[in-house]
C-alpha cells in the first residue's frame, strides 16, 4: 500500500502527519511511503529524515495519489478529490 503524507495547508497548523519513526514502522510493515517535499519543515523534521528512514520525497501531485493520505487536519475543499 502507497501511504502519503502532504504539507499540512490550515492555517497555523505546525504539525505533520508521521515523524521520521513512523514512516520507518510504515515501511518496516512493507507499504511505500511519498512525504511531499517540505511536510516537516513547520516541525523542524528535514526531508533527508524521512528519506534516511526509506521514504520517497515528491511532490503533491505524487503525494495526493496514493492510496491512504496522511493528514493531522480534515484536507480543504483544494485538497478534496
Amino acid at each position: 500500500m502507497i501511504i502519503g503524507i502532504p504539507v499540512e495547508t490550515r492555517d497555523g497548523e505546525t504539525r505533520v502527519a508521521a515523524t521520521p519513526e513512523t514512516v520507518k514502522k510504515f515501511i518496516a510493515a512493507g507499504h511505500e511511503v511519498t512525504v511531499q517535499s517540505g511536510a516537516g519543515v513547520r516541525s523542524s523534521i528535514p526531508d533527508e529524515a524521512y528519506a534516511a528512514v526509506g521514504a520517497s520525497i515528491g511532490s503533491a501531485e505524487a503525494v495526493y495519489t496514493a492510496e491512504i493520505l496522511l493528514k493531522v487536519r480534515a484536507p480543504n475543499e483544494g485538497e478534496r478529490a
